[in-house]
């Protein structure tokens, strides 16, 4: 009688910040699906939250049974998004056993019944594939972009301007094409559900936690696209993600306080990091200029508000136009 081969392994990493009751609801929606595919496990860092978050994680484990699939693990320091993951992610990969795959997944999301399960079917059809997504949607099933193009001087104007005409002009390049229905392959997904296969950890490194939070994921799907992995949206993998409820930097809140400086930093770092000094002026340039037309039109037009307060300054501030950047102060 022949056996069945063994489930991949796979190892989830869900990085918390001050959200325990979010990273709580995120792991009741993981317990049917980890239960169905077996050979799971779950790790939950704590990112130095400082709020009592740990012990709320350690009782909701304890009084869920969660122990067999449910490990924390509590950090000294608060490194951002990439060095979360990779305080679990790199010692999982020198150990013994180390995982077939490993599943990003944000606090603020909701597990849809089988999306781990397609994931992974997607990624063991595909031995060429190196990562997928899932389709992140609102809680009334609603999609949400999760699928985009790599940053470009096109795709920064395009963000700027915001005027319809342009972007069709600039179809190819917009930085978030239509949400597709069909899997299909792209530049990079969203960070909020994104499975990895082990190699391209091993052929290209871990996250790069110089980015303490945002541009981390672009980065990553850009250095696995150069190693020769491609990167597949898979929208049969559901994932509610209710946006901004970790950060704060999207959403609704979004409008309502400044744009941190670490995503300022984190821009900066990528483009400068992929590209010439000469391209991150002119992605700037292009943002700038677009940008201001579009303040213009929206004080012409009476358009409501719907960015941070001092967008255009602290952008300004930051950008490869300022020797040194980081001109703002108060934040």
């Amino acid at each position: 009688m022949m056996l069945e081969p063994p489930s991949p392994s796979l190892l989830v990493v869900i990085v918390n910040y001050r959200t325990p009751q979010l990273t709580i609801d995120c792991l009741q929606s993981l317990q049917a699906e980890v239960k169905r595919h077996g050979n799971t496990r779950v790790v939950v860092v704590d990112n130095q939250s400082g709020d009592g978050s740990v012990t709320v994680l350690q009782d909701a484990i304890a009084s869920h049974h969660w122990q067999e699939w449910v490990s924390l693990q509590a950090l000294d320091t608060n490194g951002g998004f990439a060095a979360g993951n990779n305080a679990v992610i790199g010692p999982a990969l020198k150990s013994a056993q180390p995982p077939d795959y490993i599943w990003l997944l944000n606090p603020d999301t909701v597990v849809r019944p089988g999306a781990l399960k397609t994931l992974l079917a997607f990624l063991k059809l595909h031995p060429d594939v190196g990562i997928a997504g899932s389709r992140l949607e609102h809680l009334d099933g609603t999609p949400q972009y999760s699928a985009f193009r790599f940053h470009t001087i096109w795709s920064e104007l395009d963000q700027g301007l915001r005027l319809g005409l342009v972007s069709k002009v600039l179809s190819r390049w917009i930085l978030a094409p239509p949400i597709p229905e069909q899997a299909i392959s792209t530049d990079w997904l969203a960070g909020a559900s994104m499975m990895i296969r082990r190699q391209v950890f091993e052929q290209i490194g871990l996250l790069d936690d110089e980015f303490f939070m945002y541009y981390e994921e672009v980065d990553f799907c850009l250095r696995a696209r150069r190693a020769a992995w491609t990167c597949w949206y898979v929208p049969d993998s559901r994932v509610v993600h209710l946006v901004g409820q970790s950060s704060g930097v999207t959403g609704a809140q979004a409008t309502q306080q400044r744009r941190p400086q670490y995503w300022f930093d984190s821009r900066h770092r990528y483009f400068h990091k992929h590209h010439s000094h000469l391209y991150s002026v002119l992605t700037d340039l292009a943002w700038l200029g677009g940008y201001s037309l579009w303040q213009l039109r929206q004080f012409v037009q009476h358009k409501p508000q719907v960015d941070p307060p001092y967008l255009l300054q602290d952008f300004f501030c930051n950008s490869a136009l300022i020797k040194g950047g980081q001109c703002r102060s108060g934040i």
